[in-house]
């Protein structure tokens, strides 16, 4: 069964940086890789997402403030967070969409376990 492996996160200032790294072992191929974040009291919400290609989206909070990037061949992806504001305090989950496995078995949807991020003004 895969396992996603998510680190980073953490405790920082307003201002300052962060990046989480998320890498899906095992695997053959993804659709999509990226972050989905959730805050206490609120629902889960879109992050960033990135393709094998290298389409990438972001939710319309980021604004610049973060990058996402991957490595195919490492099935790794990370999300740079730059500029970190309180509001950015939340659980945040990696999530690996459209997998299929060494064996060519449709995974299909994959989630880590989340990482807090928790900004202090």
């Amino acid at each position: 069964q895969v396992q996603l492996v998510e680190s980073g996160g953490g405790l920082v200032q307003a201002g300052g940086s962060l990046r989480l790294s998320c890498t899906a072992p095992g695997i053959l191929s993804w659709r999509v890789m990226g972050w989905y974040r959730q805050a206490a009291g609120k629902q889960r919400e879109m992050v960033a997402g990135i393709h094998p290609d290298g389409l990438i989206y972001y939710g319309d909070f980021v604004k610049g403030r973060f990058s996402i990037s991957r490595d195919n061949a490492k099935n790794t992806a990370w999300l740079q967070m730059d500029s970190l504001t309180p509001e950015d305090t939340a659980v945040y989950y990696c999530n690996v969409d459209g997998v299929v496995g060494l064996d060519r078995s449709i995974v299909g949807d994959l989630w880590g376990q989340g990482t807090q991020v928790t900004v202090s003004s």
